[in-house]
């Protein structure tokens, strides 16, 4: 079964009922949503309308042509979107279709009745139609707001709706092709969006797949950033300039301010539009609350991006004229030191499937990042209920992990002030090149060390069987 095979399996049960359906879809280019329709498509009869930046007379008439070839009828006249929205609320009724029609925005941004027109007809729809409209987009601002929001006509009419994520690590396996240290090497430079993933041709090493698709003017990974942005925002320089300045480490809201000579008041506006299209998030110490903590600081929310504002961005001059030049001199030596991010992340994922599967005392709430003034612990696990907490150290180094790492750990846990004086505490180091012989004897049984090897036997034992 294919990756969206298994996807699609999550939601087929809750999504395809015995009455009517309305499903809206969404989530960022790439991400697999025309595919997971597809998927459905083959268990059932179907009509597929890809929707395409044309006049709103076009567009009609081509849904109309398709939706009467699907059912087999002569092209009826059609005068305007109530019209043909009434024509496919005949077809719906006429036993148990599938209709999807995928790039909605198109139609939305071209139309100011289709809504309307779709809201009338889900609303006198007869109880004993059985039929499923999918409505399906990748402009995450159109279809949160005109489609799913508290003034569209189609508000509280859905059936359900699927915010299509990017596969995790875990799911990216499934497609990447290597030994796993450069699987979380591949990861780092693809992140979860399907499409990024498939690009890549595995039997080739990492570099070269760097520069045949990153590096690569011909590859649509080349300006696949700048296309994302202007799908979304009239005027993307600015939100290119703050990803850039994020990637290369400027995170703080002043910090980012001065990098870019954004003012405070109109960044924080930019900043709360790359957060709605999923572009960056604010992060906080896990121990702080989300809303009221002052010490926030943005990261790029995808690997591909981080790896793309950071090296291919900055560069572009050079890889106009010598893409290999960029590769070894500028990429290759910061590598190591870029993926280290996403390894920290690759290790919470799997310190969540560690809690969920019992491996550990510490049954925890919540896990994230912690840091106050000088201190900074990659990974802190909290368990309210306890309390309880575990902390966590990522290395992703040429050198095995020793005694001082576990010195530093203890002292900076003590910084940690969450219910100090009444917590249990565990520990968890995790190691791209493994341990010292004797620190496993040291330990007692509150440390756990992961090497690259078992942290591999976790995710292969967490799969679930097909």
């Amino acid at each position: 079964m294919s990756k969206d095979g298994k996807r699609l399996s999550h939601y087929r049960n809750n999504n395809y009922r015995d009455n009517f359906s309305l499903i809206i879809i969404y989530g960022r280019r790439r991400v697999g949503k025309t595919e997971l329709i597809k998927e459905f498509c083959k268990r059932t009869s179907h009509m597929y309308h890809l929707v395409s930046q044309e006049s709103a007379m076009t567009q009609q008439e081509k849904f109309i042509e398709e939706l009467a070839a699907h059912s087999g009828d002569r092209v009826p006249r059609i005068e305007d979107w109530h019209d043909a929205i009434d024509y496919l609320g005949e077809v719906l009724s006429d036993g148990k279709e599938f209709v999807a029609i995928d790039e909605f925005p198109y139609l939305v941004e071209s139309s100011d009745t289709i809504l309307s027109a779709l809201q009338h007809f889900i609303d006198t729809m007869s109880d004993d139609v059985t039929s499923t409209l999918v409505l399906c987009g990748s402009s995450i601002s159109v279809m949160e707001s005109e489609v799913l929001g508290h003034e569209s006509p189609l508000y509280g009419r859905r059936t359900a709706q699927i915010d299509l994520q990017p596969f995790s690590f875990a799911d990216a396996l499934d497609v990447i092709d290597y030994p796993f240290e450069e699987s979380v090497r591949s990861f780092a430079v693809t992140g979860g969006m399907p499409m990024y993933l498939m690009l890549f041709d595995y039997d080739q090493p990492l570099e070269t797949n760097v520069l045949n698709n990153h590096l690569s003017k011909t590859s649509i990974l080349y300006n696949e950033p700048e296309f994302l942005l202007r799908t979304e925002l009239r005027s993307p320089s600015r939100y290119m300039s703050i990803l850039e300045a994020i990637a290369n480490g400027y995170t703080t809201p002043n910090e980012i301010s001065g990098q870019t000579a954004i003012d405070s008041g109109p960044l924080s506006g930019y900043l709360t539009r790359l957060r709605r299209l999923r572009l960056i998030e604010r992060e906080v110490p896990v121990t702080a609350r989300e809303k009221k903590s002052k010490r926030s600081v943005y990261r790029i929310a995808d690997d591909f991006l981080r790896f793309w504002f950071r090296f291919v961005e900055p560069n572009r001059s050079g890889t106009e004229q010598a893409p290999q030049f960029v590769l070894e001199e500028r990429i290759v030596p910061e590598l190591n030191r870029f993926v280290s991010k996403t390894f920290e992340d690759i290790c919470q994922e799997l310190l969540w499937r560690l809690v969920t599967t019992d491996q550990l005392k510490c049954s925890c709430d919540a896990i994230g990042r912690w840091w106050h003034g000088e201190h900074e612990i990659d990974i802190v696990g909290l368990d309210d209920r306890t309390p309880a907490a575990v902390f966590g150290e990522c290395k992703w180094t040429n050198t095995p992990v020793g005694m001082s790492l576990v010195e530093k750990l203890r002292e900076k846990s003590d910084e940690v002030r969450w219910k100090r004086n009444d917590r249990d505490e565990e520990y968890i180091l995790f190691s791209k090149s493994g341990f010292d012989k004797t620190l496993d004897e040291t330990l007692d049984d509150r440390w756990h060390l992961y090497d690259l090897e078992r942290i591999a036997r976790v995710f292969d034992s967490s799969k679930p069987t097909v």
